[in-house]
């Protein structure tokens, strides 16, 4: 019979990649308790391997943070790119349809990035605000060319690669193009924390739901 005091039950290691499990169980504790309540002897024990054999794949828990915080960012770019299902091909120009994809990419980037931080809002502050050194790059300027994809987290990656289409096929002009990263980000991880910790947080998810699609849309406006 199990009681309060009772351990809980590992999840006995019998796969042969450990560095993923111990992901995973670091996600799961973030989710449950925020980063505070992540520590790599609780994963270990999780996956029910010994506190030593972790080592072999992580200096300590810093490290494993910031794998799971990459995680994390690899998951909400996922939803960043399908918030918006494509737009089927109308009876439209060649590049009128190719400017109304771009639109459409880039109203998926923000509401994605919103719909992430209210349905894994623990995982949301893990990236910004948990993890030493991840979640901060950005690198600079415009674009997003190859040879500096490894400074930048992969949802920076997501809205400079939107914003380049939309300068690509004419929906932004080079000028309202350069920055433009920065005040779509600030506007929608400013309505994020909102939801998450001010006054919208009690909201009723229909309204926010409305707010979020008029926030991106206001901005694209914006930006334009």
């Amino acid at each position: 019979m199990s009681t309060s005091r009772d351990p809980a039950p590992t999840r006995p290691y019998h796969h042969g990649d450990l560095r993923s499990a111990l992901v995973t169980e670091a996600l799961e504790m973030i989710r449950e308790g925020g980063t505070a309540a992540l520590s790599l002897r609780e994963a270990t024990r999780r996956a029910g391997v010994t506190p030593g054999a972790a080592y072999r794949h992580f200096r300590g828990r810093d490290d494993l943070l910031a794998a799971a915080s990459r995680a994390i960012q690899e998951q909400m770019t996922a939803r960043m790119r399908t918030a918006v299902p494509p737009r089927p091909a109308g009876e439209v120009s060649v590049a009128e349809d190719a400017a109304a994809r771009a639109l459409d990419r880039l109203r998926g980037v923000g509401l994605g990035y919103i719909g992430f931080a209210r349905a894994e809002p623990g995982w949301f502050e893990t990236v910004f605000f948990g993890a030493p050194g991840v979640g901060a790059e950005t690198g600079a300027g415009e674009g997003a060319g190859e040879e500096r994809d490894h400074e930048v987290a992969p949802p920076f990656l997501a809205l400079l690669a939107a914003l380049d289409e939309c300068r690509d096929t004419g929906v932004l002009t080079a000028e309202r193009r350069e920055g433009a990263e920065f005040v779509c980000w600030s506007a929608v991880h400013g309505f994020a924390e909102l939801v998450i910790h001010g006054p919208l947080r009690d909201a009723p998810a229909e309204v926010v739901d409305a707010l979020s699609v008029r926030v991106v849309d206001d901005i694209i406006a914006g930006v334009r």
